[in-house]
C-alpha cells in the first residue's frame, strides 16, 4: 500500500508516479476523513475493510494485482477535489469512500469527466443519486433518504408530531434536514424549528438545545454526525432532555458513536444502520475476520462494511469484464456493476440500480440500556427492517439527469 501524503497529494508526488506509471495493477485510492470528526466512523478503517475485501476476492489467485492507496481530504473540498484529480491523472482507477458529500458530488463529476470510477461508502446526501448523479459512480451509503425514512418514520408513526432539527451546515446536514422535513410532514407532523451551525467549528451546542427545548418538540433530530451528534447527545443528557419528555434521534449514528458515548449516555437513543455485526451469522462471521485489523481495536461500523462491500463488488465487475476493459473506461466497469447481483457478509443480496443506489435493507436500531448489554460491543437491538426496495427513494422521484438524457 502506498500512503499519500497531503503534500504529495496537492504537487509533490514524484515519488508516487513510478509505481502507478506501472500497467496492469487495478489502482483504488481511499479518500476519507483520517483525522477529523469522521474518523472513527471512516477514516483508515475504510482502508483495512477495502484490503479484506482484495483478500477476501482472492486477488492474488486471480492474477489480479491490487494496489490500494489512502489520503486524507480533511473535510475540505479544494484538497479533497485536488487530491482526485491528481490520483485519477496519476492513473489510479477508482476512488472509494468520499465520506463527505460536498466533496463526494464534485468528485462525481470528476470521475465522469475522466471516465473513471466513483465508489461512494461514506457520503450520505441523497443527491448523489438524485440531481448530482452520474453515470461513472455508485452509491453505497444509506443516504439521508432511507435514514429519514426509517428513523423519522417511525418515530412519527410511534406519535412524535414536533419535531426540531440541529443541522450542520454543509450539503449533508441540509439533505438530512430536508428528507426528515419531508417525512415527518407526509405523516402529518411538523419541524417547528431548527438551528444550523457552522461546521466544524462548533462544539457547544448548549444554546440549540435550550432554543430547541423551549418549542417543546416530542424530537430534537440531529442532522450531523460523528463527535457533533456524540457532543449533541451528551449535551442533550446534561440539560435533561429525556425528563421534560423530549427524544433525541440520531439521523445518521453508528455503532462506534454509542460506544463513544457509552451506554449510559446513549441509551434510548435511535438510528437507523445498514450494518451492524450482531445482526446475522454472516455479519458476525465478517465482523470476526477483521478482529486485529482495525486501528485501536475496533469494532468495523456500517460505513466501513459498506467500503468493504463496495470494493468487493467492483473487483467482480472488473474481473466480469476484464482489466484492460475496466482500466480503458470506469464507465464500463460501473455499468457490470450495475449487471452483477451483489451478495457479500455486510449486506447478503442486493443489487445496484441504474441510477447507481445500491440496494440493500436498512435497520431502525436502540441504544441498549447497560443492564441489557453482554458485552463492551453488544450495544444495539434491533426494532425495525425496512425491506430493500422500500428503504431507498424510488428512482423515478430522485431527478437523476444522465437517466433523464
Amino acid at each position: 500500500m502506498i500512503e499519500m501524503t497531503r503534500r504529495a497529494a496537492l504537487g509533490a508526488a514524484a515519488g508516487l508516479r513510478p509505481a502507478l506509471a506501472q500497467g496492469q495493477t487495478l489502482r483504488i485510492g481511499v479518500l476519507t476523513d483520517m483525522s477529523g470528526p469522521y474518523r472513527d466512523i471512516s477514516g483508515p478503517n475504510c482502508v483495512a475493510t477495502a484490503r479484506q475485501a482484495v483478500q477476501d476476492f482472492g486477488a492474488a489467485a486471480r492474477g489480479l494485482t491490487v494496489e490500494i492507496i489512502q489520503a486524507d481530504h480533511q473535510n475540505k473540498a479544494d484538497i479533497g477535489i485536488n487530491i482526485a484529480r491528481q490520483w485519477f491523472d496519476q492513473g489510479v482507477d477508482a476512488i472509494l469512500e468520499v465520506n463527505n458529500s460536498a466533496i463526494a458530488l464534485a468528485v462525481t463529476k470528476l470521475a465522469q469527466e475522466k471516465n473513471k470510477v466513483h465508489l461512494n461508502s461514506g457520503g450520505a446526501s441523497s443527491d448523489l443519486t438524485g440531481p448530482g448523479c452520474g453515470p461513472n459512480m455508485v452509491h453505497w451509503t444509506t443516504d439521508a433518504w432511507a435514514n429519514a425514512q426509517s428513523t423519522g418514520g417511525s418515530l412519527s408513526r410511534a406519535g412524535a408530531k414536533r419535531w426540531y432539527c440541529i443541522t450542520a451546515d454543509y450539503a449533508f446536514g441540509h439533505s438530512v434536514q430536508r428528507e426528515v422535513t419531508r417525512v415527518v410532514q407526509a405523516q402529518g407532523g411538523q419541524v417547528v424549528g431548527s438551528s444550523v451551525y457552522p461546521f466544524p467549528q462548533t462544539t457547544d451546542f448548549s444554546s440549540f438545545l435550550v432554543t430547541a427545548a423551549a418549542l417543546k418538540p416530542d424530537v430534537i433530530a440531529l442532522c450531523n454526525a460523528g463527535t457533533d451528534m456524540i457532543n449533541c447527545v451528551k449535551q442533550g443528557q446534561e440539560f435533561g432532555l429525556a425528563g421534560r419528555g423530549i427524544r433525541v434521534a440520531a439521523m445518521v449514528g453508528f455503532s462506534v458513536d454509542v460506544w463513544s458515548m457509552g451506554l449510559r449516555t446513549a441509551q434510548g437513543l435511535t438510528m437507523t444502520e445498514s450494518y451492524y455485526w450482531d445482526l446475522s451469522d454472516r455479519t458476525r462471521a465478517f465482523a470476526e475476520r477483521l478482529k486485529g485489523k482495525l486501528a485501536n481495536n475496533r469494532m468495523v461500523t456500517s460505513v466501513q462494511g459498506q467500503a468493504y462491500s463496495c470494493t468487493l463488488h467492483y473487483l467482480k465487475a472488473v474481473e466480469a469484464i476484464g482489466l484492460a476493459r475496466a482500466k480503458a473506461s470506469g464507465l464500463e466497469a460501473v455499468q457490470a456493476m450495475k449487471r452483477l447481483p451483489t451478495d457479500d457478509d455486510v449486506h447478503g443480496p442486493g443489487r445496484v440500480r441504474e441510477d447507481g443506489r445500491k440496494i440493500h435493507p436498512t435497520y431502525l436500531m436502540e441504544a441498549k440500556a447497560p443492564a441489557e448489554s453482554r458485552g463492551e460491543w453488544d450495544l444495539l437491538k434491533l426494532v425495525a427492517t425496512t425491506p430493500a426496495e422500500q428503504a431507498f427513494r424510488p428512482v423515478a422521484e430522485g431527478g437523476c439527469p444522465f437517466l433523464k438524457a
